[in-house]
C-alpha cells in the first residue's frame, strides 16, 4: 500500500468511526467551532484534570475531512498537557499552511500528519484547521 493510500484510510476510518463523537458528561471545557464556507459545526468538549486533558469528545456536523480532522486531534491530544496539546496544534496548523516542518516535528503529529495535503486544496484547509483552532481556542480558556 502506498502512503497516500495509508492516509486516504487513515482519514476516512475517522471520518466515519464515531469513536470520538459523543457527548462527555464531565467535560470542564466546551468550545464551538464553525466553518461558515462549508457548514461544518461542532462542539468540542474538553474534561481538563490537573492541566492534563483527560477526556475529550466532540459533537456535531461537517464534511468527512473536518470530522476526521477532529478526531485524529482528539486521539493525539487525549492524555497530554495543555502545552503539549497547543503545540500539536500549532505544528498541524503550520503544516495545513505550508509552512515547513521537520521530519521530528511531522512524526509528532501522528495520524494527524495524513492531512499532509490538505494544503493542495485550499478549499478545504478551512475544514482541517477548524477543529485545532477550536481546541487551541479551548486552551485559551483555562
Amino acid at each position: 500500500m502506498e502512503l497516500n493510500e495509508l492516509y486516504s484510510e487513515v482519514i476516512k476510518e475517522h471520518s466515519i468511526s464515531g469513536h470520538n463523537k459523543k457527548h462527555l458528561p464531565y467535560a470542564t471545557i466546551v468550545a464551538p467551532g464553525r466553518n461558515p464556507s462549508c457548514g461544518d459545526e461542532i462542539e468540542l468538549e474538553l474534561q481538563m484534570e490537573n492541566g492534563i486533558i483527560k477526556d475529550s469528545a466532540f459533537t456535531g456536523v461537517g464534511c468527512a475531512i473536518s470530522q476526521a480532522s477532529i478526531s485524529i486531534m482528539i486521539d493525539l491530544v487525549r492524555g497530554r498537557t495543555a502545552q503539549d496539546a497547543r503545540r500539536l496544534a500549532e505544528l498541524f496548523l503550520k503544516m495545513a499552511l505550508r509552512q515547513p516542518l521537520l521530519p521530528d516535528e511531522l512524526q509528532e503529529l501522528e495520524d494527524a500528519a495524513a492531512l499532509q495535503n490538505i494544503s493542495d486544496m485550499p478549499a478545504r484547509v478551512k475544514c482541517a484547521t477548524m477543529p485545532w483552532h477550536t481546541l487551541l481556542k479551548a486552551l485559551d480558556s483555562i
